[in-house]
């Protein structure tokens, strides 16, 4: 991508024509973004659409009671590890070096993804191994202190079946890896719907078994069995349908045992400020996993709504939605180009990159970020209202979901802002960005559960995540605009402006078609308005459908009003390729 003209080339005599050619390169890079990221958004869609499915299944098996977080807990666990040990790392450092061992290296950076892959997974299964060991003490860390002894023996056991996940992960991550650096984007996004798939299999095996009413007293364990081994065989099929891929891509790994003097070093050296990142995450999900499996103790003794670990899991998987399939798919998309801008020295390129992919994901995430906020509890029944989990606590999941959703632009600009440093290589300052973020976010938590009552417990957890990352991106801005030499600032902030008014104007007015039904139907008024919009499934469905129907076409008509050319852009994109 060209940089932008300035007035001054222009008179210096730069021929119109060349300034003609310049936008229509700038014009045809953001279209090509754009396209792979509609690519990747289709899989992603698909993907997430199963694993929604996939949540409502185990949900209906296990509740959102003290059973749903044993499992939640032993499920985490894997990926946890995986993360803390080397995930982390994978996801942020590797693609640069595959990039720049692809164009160095006399076999296309064949070898050094063979060593690479070979490295990753002799330390996870090493890793897997002492966590399966240590998996009673692992288990207590990330508990509260109510848990019976049957209830931590009964997450160590889901822990251990599920922990062999951690080299299915890393697996899955490296061929992903692999597929992205040569340019291809879908297969990935499309492989976790495998894992759904068998999960969903999984849970409704459950449920024929053992129903809608086990507990932690009445499972058995080969339910526990069926559960854990069920979960854990989904991940591996998940990184098993790569293969066939990355054979029709050209690569066949080969397993190779000299690491010495193939540039592992460098990538080691720039995966150790990556891990200590990925600890000090960790650190903050373990406040966040003891705070929320206490909150369930909490309703339990006070009669209240079931809400702990798993509430707070399910409702941020719905927040990760549009966060997948749009941030996740326009950013990997852009980070190859990216980091071959930086290889070559061209920072204004990377800003430039860096600064377009904000204002293109805000102009998707404002308006699912107001409808959420609007309409999160009867998204929560519509989607968790099964099994013993009908009314009050699909619902309160749901407005859990309101509460994250005020994190989801903040939580997209952070990871498009880290990607501008790994792509310059440089991981120590996500590491103290990242160590900003839980010196923010830790007594944020800790201040909000113990003020806000007992029934709110777990949105006081989702509202302090979101407050901590409004504050931390402000600080990140600061530091890559620094870096790089501008970030666009002024054009973006303006942007964001606008594209704010029009998203909560939509969804105002969502809101209010909803309620204006609600009220010529039922003549209800005040509380009873909220209870009648979530009175069941069916109800909710039909608000979620003619509320986002509204929000989406006012949202069109504002954006064009107000001139938000990001969004007539991603329109014109996608409409070309389905015309295609």
């Amino acid at each position: 991508m060209s940089d932008p003209v300035t007035p001054s080339e222009d008179a210096a005599g730069v021929d119109p024509t060349e300034l003609g050619g310049v936008a229509d390169a700038e014009a045809d890079a953001t279209r090509s973004v754009v396209r792979s990221s509609a690519l990747m958004a289709a899989g992603t869609i698909t993907s997430r659409i199963t694993g929604v499915l996939r949540d409502i299944t185990i949900t209906a098996a296990l509740g959102f009671a003290i059973l749903a977080d044993t499992y939640a807990l032993g499920n985490s666990l894997p990926n946890i590890i995986y993360i803390l040990v080397i995930g982390g790392a994978l996801n942020a450092i590797f693609i640069p070096q595959l990039v720049r061992h692809m164009r160095t290296d006399a076999d296309g950076g064949d070898g050094y993804a063979d060593r690479l892959i070979t490295l990753v997974g002799l330390i996870l299964v090493a890793a897997t191994v002492l966590a399966i060991v240590c998996a009673p003490w692992i288990v207590e860390i990330y508990t509260t202190s109510n848990f019976t002894e049957e209830q931590l023996s009964l997450a160590t056991a889901f822990a251990r079946f599920c922990l062999p996940q951690i080299v299915f992960y890393g697996l899955y991550t490296m061929f992903s890896q692999v597929l992205n650096s040569r340019m291809h984007f879908g297969a990935p996004m499309f492989a976790p719907i495998v894992n759904n798939i068998v999960m969903i299999a999984t849970a409704l095996g459950f449920i024929f078994v053992a129903g809608t009413t086990a507990t932690t007293s009445t499972i058995t364990p080969g339910q526990v069995m069926w559960l854990g081994i069920g979960t854990t065989l989904g991940v591996a099929a998940q990184a098993a349908v790569l293969v066939p891929v990355l054979i029709r891509v050209g690569y066949k790994w080969r397993p190779r045992f000299d690491f010495r003097g193939h540039g592992l070093g460098k990538a080691g050296s720039l995966a150790g400020w990556t891990i200590g990142l990925v600890l000090v995450n960790q650190v903050g999900f373990l406040v966040i996993s003891r705070l929320a499996t206490q909150a369930n103790f909490l309703a339990e003794q006070t009669g209240g709504v079931p809400q702990g670990l798993a509430t707070y899991q399910r409702a941020f998987l719905v927040f990760m939605l549009p966060h997948s399939v749009i941030t996740i798919s326009l950013v990997t998309a852009l980070f190859p180009r990216m980091s071959k801008s930086a290889a070559v020295g061209a920072l204004r390129e990377v800003a430039h990159d860096v600064a377009e992919g904000i204002r293109l994901i805000a102009a998707l995430l404002l308006p699912c970020v107001m409808f959420l906020v609007a309409f999160g509890p009867m998204l929560g029944t519509v989607f968790f209202g099964f099994g013993a989990n009908r009314g009050a606590p699909a619902t309160y999941t749901g407005l859990v979901v309101s509460v994250f959703a005020l994190a989801m632009l903040p939580f997209g600009i952070f990871y498009i802002l880290l990607r501008g440093w790994y792509a310059v290589e440089d991981t120590r300052t996500p590491f103290y960005l990242t160590v900003v973020y839980n010196l923010i976010a830790m007594p944020l938590t800790f201040l909000l559960f113990s003020v806000a009552p007992a029934e709110l417990a777990v949105c006081a957890l989702a509202l302090a995540y979101g407050l901590a990352y409004w504050i931390t991106i402000s600080i990140a801005w600061v530091w890559l605009s620094r870096r790089l030499g501008g970030l666009e600032t002024g054009l973006t902030v303006r942007t964001l402006v606008r594209m704010s008014i029009a998203a909560i104007v939509a969804a105002a007015l969502g809101l209010a078609a909803v309620v204006l039904w609600a009220v010529a139907v039922g003549n209800a008024t005040g509380g009873d308005i909220y209870n009648q919009l979530t009175a069941s499934q069916l109800t909710s469905l039909f608000v979620l459908i003619a509320g986002g129907l509204v929000t989406v076409v006012a949202y069109l008509g504002l954006s064009h009003l107000l001139r938000i050319s990001e969004v007539q852009s991603v329109i014109n994109s996608l409409v070309g390729k389905v015309r295609r």
